[in-house]
């Protein structure tokens, strides 16, 4: 192998860069958000594991359902019908964007695109404000 003094060490170095935000947090990613939790409600659509691991397929599944074929019917949980939707099921429980889908949303380092179409509450409360 040609080079072999300043190959080994290269790569040693490269390693050591490429793996220094591992060590560097001692392999901690900081506390882990305790989003609000709506009141007076104990059941979402789905149990809260799965609700965690899988709302956005659930959302995308929703969005095409009711864009794409017109499928608006209701979700029964516990005898109580939800609509399909965003706005029409997890805002109504979830009411503040801010304290519970943004804690998350910011420890992930995720940015959904759920936002360009849809308003917070509180953000359609400052549209209607700045509209009349």
């Amino acid at each position: 192998m040609y080079n072999k003094r300043t190959i080994i060490p290269g790569l040693i170095i490269f390693v050591l860069i490429l793996t220094a935000p591992i060590w560097y947090n001692h392999l901690n990613a900081g506390a882990v958000p305790k989003p609000e939790l709506p009141t007076g409600y104990k059941k979402c659509v789905l149990p809260l594991q799965e609700i965690r691991d899988t709302h956005m397929q659930l959302l995308l599944r929703w969005r095409d359902e009711v864009i794409r074929k017109n499928e608006r019917g209701p979700i029964p949980v516990d005898g109580k019908k939800y609509m399909k939707g965003l706005q029409l099921t997890c805002l109504q429980c979830h009411t503040s964007k801010e304290k519970f889908c943004d804690s998350c949303h910011q420890y992930a380092a995720v940015k959904p695109y759920c936002w360009d179409c849809h308003f917070s509450q509180a953000q359609a409360a400052k549209m209607m404000k700045e509209t009349h």
